[in-house]
């Protein structure tokens, strides 16, 4: 090897070196490096392009539109030579699944009941780009979940655990419980030994999935997955789902809290993304009676905030309408004359759970006439059986 290779070698080393170390004293967990153009980054960009051929994201049109640039790094950035890749725990302080079954409460998922991790983290990382930049005369972008980046495919070629059969990231020190951010840089670093995918015969995360939301191991369906359903999907939630969501309010954990790895797992080290007391299982009539100030004041700074109030109601009635409780009636009747349609329709599912079909029909006469949207003219239809009422499952798979 000649002197200028060594030199270069050590000065790979250094930067690699040096952003480790910034990693550990900002609070990351974990850390580790690929090239920006490793050839099985493109085994990643035609998954997701048949993932878009076959229409399984739903309406997340911006999965379309920016695939090109999605498929690696180099199309987004052609400078890019190298990606480092950080990760921190955000492991909850208890069994997501418990509150499953406290039918007058919501289930949020653990990524969202406190700060939004966007703000956590992109913070950091800039800090760190800004110290990288002027320690080695380098360039960088930062990304944080905001931006065309495969980060689960990166964050494997990275060494930080492998992509499970329910698609997201596993780690054997930290279970599914990991918030992953992304620096790309033009100057080359110490590529990481790729983790080893470990699931093994394993098929809880498969099993568990309420909806049937995976075609086949490491393959889902987004247009069943809840996380979508009570997130991304911005009209009604489809009649075949509305049961197997329970109490479900926001997001979906199921698939990762029963991970076998998360025996490793441990609590979020990071105060601002451990729930505070209650976000973990709000009570539903609380949340029924929210007004648009009231719930931008109690998400503040929390991803459910981006939903907006009318999407998020929508899923609350939801669970109201799967709680058997008939104490939340009185707010459920209150919303149906809530201003937003979407509102409204969910209200009328809800209600069509909680009373009989004659106190039903008494509201149905009472409200129907003055009703001027289609929608929730249908959901009335739906809710009282009418002939031909829209139950078609959708394309696709066997209801």
């Amino acid at each position: 090897m000649t002197q200028m290779a060594i030199m270069s070698d050590a000065g790979i080393d250094s930067r690699t070196a040096f952003l480790s170390d910034e990693a550990h004293a900002h609070g990351f967990d974990a850390f580790g490096t690929c090239r920006a153009d490793d050839p099985r980054l493109l085994e990643a960009g035609e998954r997701l392009r048949a993932f878009v051929a076959g229409e399984l994201h739903g309406e997340m049109g911006w999965m379309a539109e920016t695939l090109d640039r999605r498929a690696a790094p180099q199309q987004l950035w052609p400078q890019a030579r190298s990606a480092a890749m950080f990760a921190m725990n955000y492991g909850p302080q208890t069994d997501p699944l418990a509150v499953l079954g406290r039918k007058d409460r919501g289930a949020i998922s653990v990524y969202a009941q406190n700060r939004d991790y966007h703000d956590v983290l992109k913070g950091r990382l800039k800090q760190i780009a800004g110290r990288f930049a002027a320690r080695f005369n380098a360039q960088v972008k930062v990304f944080v979940d905001t931006a065309p980046v495969m980060e689960k495919p990166l964050a494997a070629l990275a060494g930080i655990g492998w992509q499970g059969k329910h698609t997201n990231l596993v780690s054997r020190a930290h279970g599914s419980w990991l918030f992953l951010g992304a620096l790309f840089t033009n100057v080359e670093l110490a590529a990481s030994e790729p983790e080893t995918d470990r699931c093994g015969s394993c098929r809880r995360c498969l099993d568990i999935c309420p909806t049937d939301a995976f075609l086949s191991p490491y393959r889902l369906d987004a247009r069943r997955c809840i996380s979508y359903l009570t997130i991304e999907l911005k009209g009604q939630i489809p009649h075949q789902f509305r049961t197997a969501i329970g109490n479900r309010i926001y997001g979906c954990d199921d698939c990762l809290a029963v991970c076998p790895w998360n025996k490793f797992a441990s609590q979020a080290s990071e105060a601002k993304l451990r729930a505070p007391q209650g976000r973990d299982d709000p009570r539903l009539a609380g949340l029924l009676g929210l007004d648009d100030a009231a719930f931008r004041a109690m998400f503040a700074g929390s991803p459910v905030k981006r939903t907006g109030r009318e999407r998020f109601l929508r899923n609350c009635l939801i669970a109201a309408g799967n709680s058997g409780d008939v104490e939340l009636l009185a707010p459920v009747r209150k919303l149906l004359g809530d201003a937003s349609p979407l509102v409204r329709g969910a209200a009328v599912w809800a209600l069509s759970r909680l009373v009989d079909r004659a106190a039903f029909a008494h509201e149905r006469d009472a409200r129907l006439p003055a009703e001027t949207d289609a929608h929730v003219r249908e959901e009335w239809a739906v809710a009282s059986g009418s002939p031909g009422a829209d139950r078609t499952p959708m394309p696709g798979r066997k209801e």
